[in-house]
Parts: structure tokens; C-alpha cells; sequence
């Protein structure tokens, strides 16, 4: 809610400045971290190009990590603005469901990497400034696994985030409900 003048509250159907910076910035950085992710996968083995992609992949991935728990808590502590007109059962149902996996693979795609990396013995570097540590023993077979995860995690990914464009687009250009507008500025003229 805002306060729009004396004695008056009106509802605010905009998502925060706190909570779009953490939206789009780290959309950005999820993107850019899966172009990178696709372009090394199809590189030959142990080409230098190969290891400056995912060098910076890796920083990227870590880069998601330590924002999303803020963005998280943040999240859980302000809450989301209603929508202009209620989501039918499906919708909201598919919007928290989809919401819920991008959370999760936000989480689980960086540690699933930061394992596979750091169980293999090779470095975690944060953008050359410094490498992570390594929290885990190398184990082969752990390595693996975690290598399997961050692959299928990365279709799944793809997946969510496609499926997420499409009901923008579908929010945005068949139903005009204004759904997608949440996640924009405020125009200055507008009240709400």
C-alpha cells in the first residue's frame, strides 16, 4: 500500500525498485550465465575459449547465488503487490508453481556447479578477483552427479524461463490485464 493523500491509501500494483532491481539484474545475469553455459558446453575440451567462458559462468553462477537469498528474504519480508484484476485458479496456480522452480534452480544450479567444479579439483573463481573455496572433498562419483544435475537442471531451466516469456507475452499482449506492468516502472502520471 502507499499513501496517496490525506487519510487515503491506495493499493500499489507495481513491484518496488528493490524488488525490479532484483529481477531484471539478475535476469540478466541468469541469461547471460546459460548463453555462456551453451556456447563452452559445445566447445572442444580444453580449448582456451572454452575455459574463459566458463570462467566467467562460473563468476556469473556464484554472482546468482549470493544475491538470491537476499533477494529471497527481501522478497518474504515485503511480499507482492496484488494484480489490477485476481488470476483465475489455473494461472495463479501455474504462476506459483513456475515462481517456486525458478527459486529453487536460482538456489540449486549454482551449488550443483559449484560441486561439480569444486569435487573435480578445479578452480571457483569470483570474476579473477578470488576463488571460492572448495567446501567439499574431491569425489569423483559426487562430481558426476552433480555434472548430471546442473545439465538436466540447465534444460529445466530453459524450460521454466521459457514457459515464464510466454505468459508475459501471453499477459501482456492477449489478456492486457496488466501483469507484466507489475514488474516495470511507474509511469509518473499514474496513481497506482
Amino acid at each position: 500500500m502507499t499513501y496517496a493523500g490525506p487519510l487515503l491509501w491506495t493499493p500499489v500494483f507495481h513491484y518496488d525498485r528493490v524488488q525490479r532491481a532484483f529481477h531484471w539484474s539478475m535476469a540478466a545475469i541468469i541469461l547471460a550465465a546459460i548463453a555462456l553455459g551453451i556456447w563452452a558446453f559445445n566447445l572442444e575440451r580444453g580449448s582456451e575459449l572454452k575455459a574463459s567462458l566458463l570462467f566467467i559462468h562460473k563468476s556469473l553462477g556464484l554472482t546468482v547465488l549470493s544475491l538470491v537469498m537476499p533477494r529471497l528474504s527481501y522478497r518474504l519480508a515485503i511480499g507482492k503487490p496484488p494484480y489490477r484484476q485476481p488470476l483465475h485458479t489455473f494461472n495463479r496456480i501455474g504462476s506459483s508453481v513456475a515462481h517456486l522452480l525458478l527459486y529453487a534452480l536460482m538456489i540449486l544450479m549454482p551449488i550443483s556447479g559449484y560441486v561439480f567444479t569444486g569435487v573435480a579439483g578445479r578452480p571457483l573463481p569470483f570474476f579473477g578477483l578470488f576463488e571460492w573455496p572448495s567446501l567439499v572433498p574431491k569425489y569423483k562419483v559426487l562430481s558426476q552427479l552433480a555434472g548430471v544435475f546442473h545439465y538436466w537442471g540447465a534444460w529445466i531451466i530453459c524450460s521454466v524461463l521459457a514457459l515464464h516469456v510466454l505468459a508475459v507475452a501471453w499477459h501482456s499482449w492477449v489478456k492486457k490485464d496488466g501483469v507484466f506492468a507489475r514488474m516495470l516502472p511507474r509511469s509518473r502520471d499514474a496513481r497506482v
